[in-house]
């Protein structure tokens, strides 16, 4: 990650606009990733609409479910239900291109600057964590379901880890999640069949 340097002798010619244009960018950043949330919170029970269209749904739930900032929406209920009805494996790589790029809201509020952070201790942890393995780091919240990786994505945004190896990280991480909740869900019509055979037999 490629970070500035300041030199002796002053700002150089420029900076002002560079950091006007850098504010009106945070700000419009933040905008867009506040807008979508609030967007998907309002319409979640339109989101279900969507898993009628097949491999389309899932990875249509799955971009708007990982868009949210701060707010859960339960997108991997959709993946799950996929892996029963589809191919596991298929269903699992759709999920995995969708999800990081719904991810990109919590890049872009943490890119918009990090007012939207409550918790000051957890932020400057993984802050931290970032700063020493942000890939590593990326990779592994991603591949684990748990509400921490929003802040993984605002703090990545923050730190202005570039945006390609954000996305990449993600991807490597919730692919290999997707397609392993794909599987049990493609496993559990099995395990149900066969719970109800024994219930029936008593």
């Amino acid at each position: 990650m490629e970070t500035a340097s300041l030199t002796e002798g002053g700002p150089p010619a420029g900076v002002p606009e560079r950091r006007s244009s850098s504010i009106l960018v945070r700000a419009v950043a933040f905008a867009l990733a506040l807008g979508i949330t609030v967007a998907i919170v309002v319409y979640h029970e339109e989101l279900g609409r969507f898993a009628a269209y097949g491999y389309l749904g899932v990875f249509a739930i799955s971009v708007l479910g990982n868009a949210t900032v701060l707010l859960p929406v339960p997108s991997l209920l959709a993946v799950f239900a996929g892996g029963t009805a589809f191919n596991p494996l298929i269903t699992g790589l759709v999920a995995g291109v969708g999800e990081p790029l719904g991810e990109l809201t919590g890049y872009l509020a943490g890119y918009g600057g990090s007012a939207i952070i409550e918790n000051r201790q957890r932020y400057e942890q993984m802050r931290r964590w970032m700063q020493r393995h942000g890939f590593v780091t990326i990779v592994v919240l991603s591949a684990i379901p748990n509400p921490l990786f929003d802040l993984a994505g605002i703090t990545a945004g923050a730190l202005h880890i570039p945006v390609w190896r954000f996305l990449l990280a993600c991807w490597l991480g919730k692919t290999a999640k997707a397609v392993v909740i794909a599987w049990l869900g493609s496993r559990s019509v099995g395990w149900i069949e066969s719970l109800l055979g024994i219930l029936g037999a008593r």
